[in-house]
């Protein structure tokens, strides 16, 4: 049986890619086009990092404020700096950060109203 090796990648609807684009290169140092995405290669990931496919109750209010009925999660260096960057960008915090024995956590809503979790490892 032919089985799943890992996320290919996120792919979504924006009203204006270039303007999202520009904005998390901006205020998050994504570096990538409309054209060709963004790459992120596991030898540059932290360590213990991974990814997560999870499938969450359609009632969930996991992603609220968002009406959105996905949620993008990315992970950063530094969580505390990432969060006063998205949030110096405009985008608006979403809870307060928190911190478990794999990580801490943060939420911002992007610029197209996505919710964006922060991880940090």
């Amino acid at each position: 049986m032919a089985k799943v090796l890992g996320i290919g990648g996120i792919f979504f609807k924006s009203p204006d890619p270039a303007r999202l684009f520009a904005w998390y290169k901006q205020w998050l140092g994504i570096d990538g086009s409309p054209e060709g995405g963004a790459n992120f290669l596991p030898k540059n990931m932290p360590a213990n990092s991974l990814t997560v496919w999870s499938a969450f109750p359609a009632n969930t209010g996991y992603f609220a404020p968002s009406g959105k009925d996905y949620m993008f999660n990315l992970i950063v260096d530094d969580l505390d700096e990432a969060l006063r960057q998205a949030q110096a960008g405009g985008a608006q915090l979403a809870g307060e950060p928190q911190t478990y024995d794999y990580g801490k956590f943060g939420w911002f809503i992007d610029p197209d109203g996505n919710k964006v979790e922060l991880w940090q490892p």
